[in-house]
């Protein structure tokens, strides 16, 4: 299984927020449930490949979105 990143947000608009900026930014993501083994004020992340991870944080960014946390998973 490849590695891969997980965006944990506070609220759902926020992801919804995020998957619009990123698509647009022309990134491919999956919109997953929060994994188990985090904590999360919202049900739904954002799944990504590991290797845009500068890309994902510095659109989060310079959007404006607010975001709680990233975690990698996968080995």
């Amino acid at each position: 299984m490849n590695r891969y990143g997980v965006v944990l947000f506070h609220t759902t608009s926020a992801v919804m927020q995020a998957e619009k900026a990123i698509f647009k930014a022309g990134i491919a993501i999956k919109l997953v449930p929060t994994p188990r083994e985090f904590s999360s004020d919202c049900g739904i992340s954002i799944r990504f490949d590991r290797a845009v991870l500068k890309n994902i944080e510095s659109i989060l960014i310079d959007s404006g979105i607010e975001f709680d946390t990233i975690h990698f998973m996968g080995k």
